[in-house]
């Protein structure tokens, strides 16, 4: 019998909305120790078949807007570049620790980072589909960070009927953490399980893993990709 996902959780007081869409997750393994030293306080790395794992997570954010406003146009639609590892705090919740998130609008970036100290960079970026093509361009606007950039190309493939337990381990997350004027806090995402597909990598030049202070991979990642999921995302609350 395959596993099931974890239930998501039910955000009863959204303050934003959005949709992940046109997802691709790029996983890469690595040491528990190296991950486990990047990580503050009060987190673990969490490991799947004796390793932590490390994720690069290109997208198209769309739809975004706070609780009783439309969706404004232009604002309200951009990529998005996530560097993420997994994680759980000392009460055992599972979550994801962001070490980067690149972003293609600079008030999303400001708004982020005033509002849940979360580490967005503003970027020159697209996310371009084409049947089963996507193609994701990423480049960090100077002086932030001169070089970061992440260039994927994409082939999704035949959904995946039955995930495995390395898809549900990798993307069945519904908590964030972060550091908010010092302090350990978490958020809670809702949305539907993700409708996963096999995916093929054409093409990979990025340098957002080793700017996010990590050795780059030395292996190829494994891959996931998604049409998306509507996200309801809570207010953070301190970790105790």
């Amino acid at each position: 019998m395959s596993p099931s996902p974890p239930p998501p959780p039910r955000v009863a007081r959204p303050v934003m909305y959005h949709r992940w869409s046109h997802i691709t997750f790029l996983h890469w393994r690595y040491p528990v120790e190296l991950i486990q030293a990047t990580l503050p306080p009060g987190l673990k790395a969490d490991t799947f078949d004796g390793v932590a794992w490390v994720s690069l997570t290109p997208f198209l954010l769309e739809g975004v807007r706070p609780p009783g406003i439309p969706a404004l146009p232009w604002l309200s639609r951009f990529p998005e570049t996530n560097v993420r590892t997994y994680v759980r705090d000392e009460r055992g919740r599972a979550g994801i620790w962001f070490y980067s998130l690149d972003a293609g609008r600079l008030p999303a970036v400001l708004g982020a980072r005033l509002t849940y100290g979360l580490p967005y960079f503003w970027s020159n970026m697209a996310v371009r589909v084409d049947g089963a093509r996507r193609r994701y361009r990423c480049r960090r606007h100077r002086p932030l960070q001169p070089g970061g950039h992440c260039h994927a190309d994409v082939e999704t493939g035949s959904p995946l009927d039955a995930p495995d337990e390395a898809a549900i381990f990798l993307t069945a997350r519904y908590r964030l953490f972060t550091l908010f004027a010092g302090t350990l806090a978490s958020a809670e995402v809702e949305h539907p399980p993700w409708p996963l597909h096999e995916a093929r990598l054409e093409r990979l030049d990025q340098s957002l893993v080793r700017a996010a202070g990590l050795p780059a991979p030395d292996h190829p990642p494994l891959l996931h990709s998604s049409p998306g999921v509507p996200v309801a995302v809570g207010m953070w609350h301190p970790v105790r």
